[in-house]
């Protein structure tokens, strides 16, 4: 149970760039407190303790905004992030590393009994408000846009959008597999940003990207023409920004222009 617990909370650090410590992810965090508690409901639900474990899970949706039910199948490193407005169903099964936006709905198209509800694969991203629906499965490393309505199964790493969700086809020409590189090496997931998804925001990020893959370029040039000329020996293609500081210069003619000048004699 502890190893789990970390592993959720560490996951959280992972998808998360706002989390920054243990203690405030354990304490603030409403998606993690619904895991935890449906940790514990499936436990007792599969020891045959329903009520306890339907109870408990109640209790978890009024504190959190998010409803489980005791009976789903939940992986390894689950995150659900925000969380509002969450609803996964009984017979849901949800594979290890998947992440959950608020509004997301894993739910069923049937009143009968029996598996109902939907099963994701691994790494699967469900983006804000979108519906999966029925006893369909989502492959491995798939991904559903934002208020998309799914109700057919979907192949593993692709990608869908819409109501009713369709599947969309990857750009697979040169510049988009650019940009996807370079998002990679930066470390941003451009998952939604595609040609039949049009957005402002994607569009700009897709011509920083190309900037970035430009300057890239001309700073490769200029290093390789300088290490030629013996003027510089090494150039550090991804430099750790985190570990550079900014050094206080010493030359007295960048100090301080309101320091103290010497008189003249």
């Amino acid at each position: 149970m502890l190893e789990r617990l970390r592993e959720d909370v560490g996951c959280v650090f992972e998808r998360d760039p706002a989390a920054r410590n243990a203690f405030e992810v354990l304490t603030t965090y409403p998606g993690l407190h619904a895991v935890m508690a449906h940790r514990v409901a499936h436990a007792l639900w599969r020891r045959g303790l329903k009520w306890l474990a339907r109870l408990l899970s109640n209790v978890a949706r009024l504190f959190t905004g998010i409803e489980i039910h005791p009976g789903a199948l939940i992986g390894r490193r689950f995150f659900i992030d925000h969380g509002m407005g969450v609803v996964i169903g009984e017979t849901a099964v949800i594979g290890d590393d998947c992440t959950l936006y608020h509004g997301v709905t894993l739910g069923g198209t049937t009143w009968q009994k029996g598996k109902r509800h939907p099963t994701l694969g691994r790494d699967v991203v469900v983006g804000a408000g979108a519906k999966v629906l029925g006893p369909i499965e989502i492959g491995d490393g798939a991904r559903i846009g934002s208020n998309a309505v799914v109700v057919k199964s979907v192949p593993p790493g692709a990608t869908a959008v819409g109501v009713p969700g369709r599947i969309i086809e990857p750009d697979k020409d040169a510049a988009s597999k650019r940009r996807a590189d370079t998002a990679k090496r930066i470390g941003f997931d451009a998952y939604g940003a595609t040609r039949d998804a049009p957005d402002p925001v994607a569009n700009a990020i897709n011509r920083m990207l190309d900037h970035i893959h430009h300057m890239d370029l001309r700073m490769e040039a200029m290093s390789q023409a300088l290490e030629k000329r013996g003027i510089m020996h090494h150039f550090e293609h991804d430099a750790d920004l985190d570990a550079m500081e900014i050094e206080v210069a010493s030359r007295p003619d960048l100090q301080d222009s309101d320091s103290p000048k010497k008189s003249r004699a």
